[in-house]
């Protein structure tokens, strides 16, 4: 019941939270190199989904050359990307995959 009108209310429905809604083509390659900065990789392949839905499918598919059947196979929930299509997808965002080493005290976490 509402405090000042007495009246019953609804609670507010809650609408799951979609990055890709605030996300502009020349925010991307920072969005995507954040979401790997802490070291946790499993993020990736949900901010590359999302990347591309603001991108869009089609001229992702431009980029990259490939098909956009494979991309939405390969930046599915399942997906698991072989290393080339990854390059590909990356460089479609102006990034590449670049290997640093692994700070001592993270090793031990790892």
């Amino acid at each position: 019941m509402h405090a000042t009108t007495g009246k019953t209310t609804k609670p507010a429905a809650s609408v799951p939270f979609d990055a890709a809604r605030f996300l502009r083509a020349d925010d991307l390659a920072g969005f995507l190199a954040e979401a790997v900065a802490d070291g946790d990789h499993r993020a990736l392949p949900l901010a590359l989904r999302t990347a591309a839905d603001v991108l869009g499918m089609a001229e992702l598919a431009r980029r990259t050359g490939l098909s956009r059947e494979t991309l939405y196979r390969t930046l599915s929930a399942k997906g698991n990307p072989r290393l080339d299509t990854l390059g590909a997808i990356l460089g479609a965002f102006g990034l590449r995959l670049t290997l640093a080493p692994v700070p001592e005290r993270a090793r031990k976490r790892a």
